[in-house]
């Protein structure tokens, strides 16, 4: 049987996504309703971590737990990956030893090289390319307080960083239309999915960007935001604010939006900067709930990948 990974969105289908969504919701209700479900007794989950974490560890530990399980927590200061041991060993000693993975580091390619060695499921639990846990999240979160997503017009606004990168891959799957606001020079990839239009392109294309804020949130049914500066670009966050200035989602943005629009944003934030207080903590953010998927969606995850 073939080991199964979730490195990005696009190593699930559509129709696999969607299930795994409509398991997460089942997941939480059962978890609210305090029921004990354990389907992951005595497996032990490896997590490799060379970034920092909250609600990634938080959410992955706690999950295993509830599922009957547990989590080995591996810091930066642990395993030398790619530097006193190759990847491939390491993939292979670890995958002989624990039921899954999850790394969490800077180059995407190392995820991809230890996955190739690795006996079982290997999940990324972000990179510096993408962050496809975040998305379960956030699809679950829509899907909760809105219904599907389908046909749906949806606002990046910032940095075209890991995050934005998810999201364009998430307008493939769940077949959104994605507004990409970004400074000229902080564009994301334009090797991820496909080429994305500009505003003078067919807008049928999952993806248009553009550089005016405004413009993209205008008539959207979800806003979602990130910080200025990503772990390891520390030492440019005063010009990063600077640049990313008019990108604030305050208010006078959201208005534009259609008016039951959601806000979401990842976190940590910063109030002031990428988002106003009046919106992360106003009536149309659902960040604490999208925070609180986090678990519910890895959960799920973790059920599909390790019962194939």
């Amino acid at each position: 049987m073939t080991t199964r990974h979730f490195l990005t969105l696009l190593d699930l289908s559509t129709g696999e996504l969607e299930q795994l969504i409509q398991r997460a919701s089942e997941l939480k209700k059962m978890q609210h309703a305090g029921e004990i479900f354990e389907p992951l007794k005595n497996q032990v989950l490896g997590m490799i971590f060379e970034k920092s974490s909250t609600r990634t560890r938080v959410s992955f530990e706690t999950g295993m737990a509830q599922f009957g399980g547990s989590a080995i927590f591996l810091s930066s200061r642990d395993p030398q990956l790619g530097r006193g041991e190759p990847i491939e060993d390491s993939a292979r000693v670890h995958s002989s030893m624990v039921d899954a993975v999850i790394i969490r580091t800077f180059e995407h390619q190392m995820v991809e090289r230890f996955a190739d060695y690795s006996s079982v499921p290997v999940i990324n639990a972000l990179t510096d390319d993408y962050h496809p846990c975040q998305l379960l999240a956030d699809m679950q979160t829509y899907v909760e307080h809105r219904g599907s997503i389908r046909g749906k017009t949806v606002t990046w606004i910032g940095d075209g960083n890991n995050m934005c990168h998810s999201y364009m891959n998430a307008a493939l799957r769940f077949g959104f239309h994605l507004n990409i606001a970004t400074p000229e020079g902080y564009e994301p990839k334009s090797e991820v999915g496909q080429q994305p239009a500009t505003k003078t392109e067919n807008r049928t294309s999952s993806f248009t960007l553009m550089n005016d804020p405004i413009e993209a949130a205008t008539g959207s049914d979800l806003i979602v935001t990130d910080v200025c500066a990503s772990m390891g670009q520390e030492d440019e966050s005063s010009t990063r604010n600077e640049v990313f200035k008019r990108y604030q989602v305050d208010s006078e943005l959201m208005s534009h939006a259609n008016s039951d629009a959601l806000f979401m944003h990842c976190l940590p934030a910063h109030r002031g900067e990428e988002v106003s207080a009046e919106v992360i903590d106003g009536k149309q953010s659902v960040v604490w709930d999208e925070a609180e998927t986090r678990l519910h969606a890895q959960k799920a995850l973790l059920e599909f990948l390790l019962s194939q």
